[in-house]
């Protein structure tokens, strides 16, 4: 049985390809304005019930009918103090289960004082450096009898390590407890980039923690397979479907590798989608998620018919909310809300209006939860099981979406599996492509977001944000760290950690074990993720840029003339072609901004390097020196641009280089600019700003400076 693979015959549309270019929707299903009987002809899932194979319908029989979803609440606000305080707050008014946002410094397995994270503690979620931490997080709050779920994946094992030692010294029974690890290390290579060792060491890591967790948290969902961020990266449904299935499929083969019995595995892995503006394509991309999840699953010979339900977590669209009137956003997490409960979530987070801009603010984060109470408690959306059932429409586009989904896993399947197909770039590939044709037509005007590219009005919407200071951040769990180290007893976490180095080394023992004992004797993050790391290495993708998804845009073909001869006119002025490093730096591996820029500007006519993930301000200037650019382009979404881009503007000046313009894109709030400004950045481009006008403004910037050198 563990080596049975899942026929991949049925739902194969003629002469369909993986790469075919989109008619109709941006999934290449067609579209009609009137759907018939005769759209469904072909469709083979339109008399399943909830609660039966392949689940369509929904996991339960009677769905939210008897058992609402829960509401979540994605959170974690810099400390471990403050985001406790959230989470009773959160609890109070109304919210069922926790789930957990930790900073990027933890997800990248550094602690807190290392000197490569010093723009990113406490920025986009809880620094957690030690088992302490994760004590005062959930200070308060019984573990036995609540739903947890944290987003970890790269530094998984450190994390959950000392979420069962706080379980533990709060005297819970981890058979009790209930909630996700998300896990989910292949979608980091994909996508998020939060890895940390190579893919196959990384799968090994991930095996561990779904054996210990059978063995000894037998509630507790050990995988929680995203989709989420592949959407967030520019995936559209049909991709997002079928690679979060794809990962599905690998974490089912590596734990039944393991020895786990397929009806104990499968019930613990779950999924977490993303939901977007397609109102209609969002609906059935989840139904459609269940109905090819149960066909996998068969394939294996579950013993129990529940075995083959897709459980799900979802969450409404960051990508989709503007920082232009951004009030406009409370109507699209609405709409996106009411999609994800039409298709039958069993979970749900609903983003607030500002995280465009910021971490939510406790008034927004209250107004986003309100908006599933509304939903759950003053409509009728709970008294039917599957509203949208017999609807032409949706059920029109559950089948394409099905079809089309599996012509991808196909294409997976015949590169010899998700790890092989991830280590090939292929899916990272494909949702580049999608995500750089998204742009486009947003550019365009093709595809209309309301107060970017249509019916924009001048002087905007104020909305008070929160403010993180992370130097204070970074300086209190510095002292903390410090404290613990000196109170712990220094001989027996070195003898451990020596222990959990040598079972990476042998792999006779189970990781997460080993770490368990570790991280009881107060080890730290960054030093059990180091452990690990004297085995494995720490890795690093190589992820070459994409061209002509821009110049193949017909409609942006006069703007792109126009940038094409300015781009010209300074080639000729120079001698060269105006060159671009395009950087990320700090430990933010979202990269989506980033490789759009670099596709776009490739096709204006520009020189275009990308440099490597998780630079540090000198590394960027270096590099910057070194290639000889005339602009280096830092893509920020994570807050860490106070911090890091002055220091890299010094940097720069330091290696006599300070005449290359320094130019800053994405999440940075009005508030920032004056201050980036007087750093030395040359320019800001926040979210909404066209590609194109970007490209313009810098290449006349580098024209009037060469032509005043001339003169």
């Amino acid at each position: 049985m563990k080596n049975r693979r899942p026929r991949f015959g049925p739902y194969v549309p003629p002469a369909a390809s993986a790469g075919a270019a989109p008619k109709g929707t941006p999934e290449g299903i067609p579209a009609d304005g009137l759907y018939t009987a005769a759209h469904l002809e072909k469709a083979e899932h339109l008399d399943y019930a909830a609660g039966l194979p392949p689940f369509l319908r929904g996991p339960y029989a009677t769905m939210y009918a008897t058992r609402p979803w829960t509401t979540r609440q994605y959170a974690g606000f810099s400390t471990a103090e403050e985001t406790n305080a959230f989470f009773r707050r959160a609890l109070a008014a109304g919210q069922k289960g926790l789930s957990v946002a930790f900073d990027l410094a933890t997800h990248r397995g550094y602690d807190s004082d290392h000197e490569r994270v010093s723009g990113d503690v406490g920025k986009t979620g809880v620094a957690i450096d030690t088992v302490e931490d994760m004590k005062i997080l959930f200070r308060g709050i019984p573990l036995g009898d609540m739903s947890v779920s944290m987003t970890m994946n790269g530094a998984v094992i450190p994390v959950m390590a000392f979420y069962l030692v706080a379980a533990q010294e709060q005297g819970t029974d981890l058979a009790s407890m209930r909630g996700t690890i998300q896990n989910d290390i292949l979608k980091e290579f994909m996508v998020r980039n939060t890895y940390i060792y190579p893919p196959e060491a990384s799968m090994r890591i991930a095996g561990d923690v779904m054996g210990y967790c059978a063995r000894h948290v037998p509630r507790f969902n050990s995988v929680s397979v995203s989709g989420y961020h592949m959407h967030e990266a520019g995936a559209p449904a049909d991709l997002e479907l079928a690679y979060a299935l794809g990962n599905g499929l690998e974490y089912l083969r590596r734990g039944l590798s393991r020895g786990i019995d397929v009806d104990v595995l499968a019930r613990r892995i779950s999924f977490f989608f993303g939901v977007g503006m397609h109102f209609l394509t969002e609906v059935a991309k989840l139904r459609a998620a269940r109905l090819l999840w149960a066909r996998l699953v068969s394939s294996f010979g579950p013993r129990s018919p529940g075995s083959m339900a897709l459980r799900m977590h979802c969450q409404t669209s960051g990508y989709s909310l503007t920082a232009q009137e951004p009030l406009n956003n409370v109507v699209r997490t609405a709409t996106e809300a009411l999609a994800a409960v039409l298709g039958h979530t069993q979970s749900l987070h609903t983003n607030a209006l500002d995280e465009a801009l910021a971490l939510p603010s406790r008034a927004t984060a209250r107004l986003a939860l309100g908006t599933q109470l509304c939903l759950m408690h003053e409509t009728d959306l709970v008294r039917s099981i599957d509203p949208l059932a017999g609807s032409r429409a949706v059920e029109a586009l559950t089948d394409g979406l099905a079809r089309r989904a599996w012509s991808h896993l196909r294409e997976i399947e015949q590169a010899g599996g998700m790890t092989a197909a991830i280590e090939q770039g292929l899916p990272k590939m494909r949702i580049e492509e999608a995500a750089a044709r998204k742009q486009a037509r947003i550019d365009s005007g093709s595809d209309v977001v309301v107060g970017v590219n249509r019916y924009r009005k001048g002087g905007g919407q104020e909305v008070e944000l929160l403010e993180i200071d992370a130097r204070a951040v970074r300086r209190r769990q510095v002292e903390r760290l410090a404290r613990i180290r000196r109170e712990r007893n220094e001989a027996a976490v070195q003898a451990a950690l020596v222990t959990l180095t040598d079972a990476a080394a042998s792999g006779k023992e189970n990781l997460l074990s080993a770490s368990v004992r570790a991280a009881r004797l107060r080890a730290t993050l960054g030093e059990i993720s180091l452990a690990m790391e004297k085995v494995y290495g720490r890795y690093q993708a190589a992820s070459p840029a994409i061209s002509g998804v821009y110049a193949a845009d017909t409609a942006m073909k006069d703007e792109l003339r126009r940038i094409q001869e300015l781009s010209d006119r300074f080639a000729a002025c120079e001698g060269r072609r105006a060159r671009i490093l395009v950087a990320k730096l700090g430990q933010d591996g979202h990269d989506r901004g980033a490789r759009v820029i670099a596709t776009s500007f490739a096709d204006f006519g520009f020189d275009v390097d990308i440099g490597t993930l998780f630079q540090t301000p000198a590394e960027a200037a270096r590099q910057a020196v070194e290639n000889d650019v005339h602009v280096v382009g830092i893509s920020s979404l994570a807050g860490a641009h106070k911090t890091l881009i002055p220091e890299l503007v010094d940097k720069l000046r330091e290696m006599g280089a300070g005449h290359i313009l320094v130019i800053v894109g994405g999440i940075v709030p009005a508030r920032d600019h004056a201050a980036l400004h007087e750093a030395g950045a040359a320019g800001i481009f926040g979210p909404g700003t066209r590609v194109g006008s970007a490209a313009e403004d810098i290449l006349k910037t580098l024209l009037r400076r060469a032509e005043e050198a001339d003169a």
